[in-house]
C-alpha cells in the first residue's frame, strides 16, 4: 500500500470520528437545554405549564400518555427539578467532554464512546424484543454503528 492510500484512509477515519463527535456534542447540547429548561420551571406550578403545553399541541389530556404526562409534572417538586436539572448538566458536560476528544482524535475518547455506548446496547436490544419500532431499531443501529466504529478504530490504533 502506498502512502498516498494510507493518508486517504485515515482522513476518511478521522472523518468518521468528526461525526460521531459532532453527534455527541448535539446530545449534549440538547440535554443541557433540556436542563435549563427544567430549572427554569423551578418556582412554578409545573402542572398548569404540562396541561398548557398538551392544549397547545392539541393533544387530548383524557387520553392515556397525555394523562401520564401531567400526572407525572403534577408530582415534581422544586427540589426533583433541581435534581433532574443537574443530572442534565452532568451528562450534558460528559457528552461535549467525549464529543471534543473525538474532534481531535483522542484515544481515551474512543475508548470513553465505546464504553458509553455499549452501556446502553443491552438495554436497547432488551427493549427492541420488547416490541419492535422504526424509533428502537434506530438508536439500535446508531449505536451499534458506533460502538463497531469504535472497536474498529481502536484495533487500528494498536497496529
Amino acid at each position: 500500500m502506498n502512502i498516498m492510500t494510507d493518508t486517504s484512509s485515515i482522513k476518511k477515519q478521522k472523518g468518521g470520528l468528526k461525526v460521531i463527535a459532532l453527534f455527541e456534542a448535539f446530545k449534549g447540547l440538547l440535554v443541557l437545554l433540556t436542563g435549563l429548561a427544567a430549572f427554569s420551571l423551578m418556582h412554578k406550578d409545573i402542572q398548569v405549564v404540562a396541561e398548557q403545553l398538551v392544549g397547545h399541541l392539541h393533544l387530548n389530556p383524557a387520553k392515556h400518555i397525555p394523562k401520564i404526562f401531567i400526572e407525572a409534572a403534577g408530582n415534581l417538586t422544586d427540589g426533583r427539578l433541581r435534581s433532574l436539572a443537574l443530572l442534565a448538566v452532568l451528562y450534558a458536560a460528559m457528552r461535549l467532554v467525549e464529543g471534543f476528544g473525538l474532534w481531535f482524535a483522542k484515544r481515551w475518547s474512543e475508548w470513553f464512546a465505546l464504553l458509553s455506548g455499549g452501556i446502553y446496547l443491552p438495554i436497547e436490544l432488551y427493549e427492541l424484543a420488547k416490541g419492535f419500532s422504526w424509533i428502537k431499531i434506530g438508536f439500535v443501529s446508531i449505536n451499534l454503528t458506533v460502538v463497531l466504529y469504535m472497536i474498529f478504530m481502536l484495533k487500528r490504533s494498536d497496529r
